[in-house]
């Protein structure tokens, strides 16, 4: 890929470079059903009638009854397992990574679940067909998109199953975390379950914590990014929910400017690697981007001032949209935060 100051990149380059960069979907316009957050249950959780949700595209799924067999992209099917659902498929990065659960699984046990496609655009219509699903899940970046699900095949997904969208782009954190908490809630899960409100509680205490941390280290400038062989990608944060909502509790980020009209990163050359300065890095830590042995590789990132400070923490861009996955997140950015120290440009 040429840099992007040169020109914007084509439709199949901009699509391989948002399944390892990240930014933003252009995967299906679905105009599948959607889903809110009012089951028919009794007490005991168990469905009493139809199941209908409202989701983020503001499309309605109606069944007959709850759905039981779900297929759902690897991160939002590990947020809903936080909440006792558990799917029967997955798509999208899930193999572990040098040995190690892959980030965007979160405590899902990856081996038990089916998967029909790892990376982007492969995304098996014939395996997705024999999990016989009732209900397909997805994140959106940004709505209307799914992600991870091919244009190509949109169709014949749709004709399978039902669709629910969570949009997880231009927002705050808190949306995706209680829409996706009112998924689960939909699908039986017990949101005052014990385990559930420790999570939310562990995370309002993580929120105040970094609030603090950002407080007492003013001035301190933030920068996310991710990589591949050709371009450093500097995000522009109010494109995304984390760092958006990191912006809210007071995190001075490096403000990435929108290079195409997605409007999630700034592309630049390695060559031009240093144009901000930052005194603490996020780096992307999917298993689809440039992790430290390669990012070392590069000259202009190991002259980095946060990188030779060794200030750098990695980026859940992707994690799954729980209390209990984000906890941690805040918990590791506020750290980072008290630990780093202005550096001199």
């Amino acid at each position: 890929m040429t840099p992007a100051s040169a020109h914007t990149p084509t439709a199949p380059t901009r699509r391989r470079l948002l399944a390892a960069a990240g930014g933003l979907a252009v995967a299906p316009l679905l105009a599948a059903c959607g889903s809110d957050a009012a089951s028919s249950r009794s007490k005991s959780g168990e469905s009493t009638g139809t199941w209908t949700f409202k989701d983020d595209r503001g499309r309605t799924v109606r069944l007959g009854k709850r759905p039981e067999r779900i297929v759902a992209f690897v991160s939002t099917a590990a947020a809903l397992h936080d909440y006792g659902v558990e799917c029967t498929g997955v798509f999208g990065p899930s193999k572990p990574v040098d040995g190690k659960p892959n980030p965007q699984a979160g405590t899902l046990d990856v081996s038990k679940l089916t998967s029909v496609g790892q990376a982007w655009g492969e995304f098996g219509i014939e395996a997705y067909a024999k999990l016989d699903p009732d209900l397909l899940v997805s994140n959106m970046f940004p709505a209307p998109d799914l992600w991870f699900v091919p244009q190509e095949s949109l169709k014949k997904i749709e004709a399978l199953a039902p669709t629910v969208g969570i949009s997880v782009a231009r927002t705050s954190l808190l949306q995706p975390l209680r829409r996706t908490a009112e998924l689960a809630e939909s699908l039986g899960a017990d949101l005052a379950a014990q385990q559930a409100t420790a999570a939310k509680a562990r995370f309002e205490r993580a929120a105040e914590t970094l609030r603090q941390a950002a407080r007492a280290n003013r001035g301190l400038k933030v920068l996310a990014m991710t990589g591949d062989p050709d371009n450093m990608y500097v995000a522009v944060p109010g494109s995304y929910c984390d760092l958006a909502y990191f912006k809210e509790l007071g995190v001075e980020f490096v403000e990435g400017k929108k290079s195409d009209e997605w409007g999630f990163w700034e592309f630049l050359s390695w060559e031009n690697a240093g144009k901000y300065h930052a005194d603490l890095i996020m780096i992307d830590n999917r298993s689809t981007s440039m992790q430290a042995e390669d990012l070392a590789k590069k000259p202009t990132w190991r002259g980095l001032p946060a990188v030779k400070a060794g200030q750098t923490v990695p980026w859940s861009m992707e994690e799954r949209y729980s209390y209990a996955g984000y906890a941690p997140v805040l918990e590791r950015l506020a750290a980072a935060i008290t630990g780093a120290k202005r550096l001199p440009a």
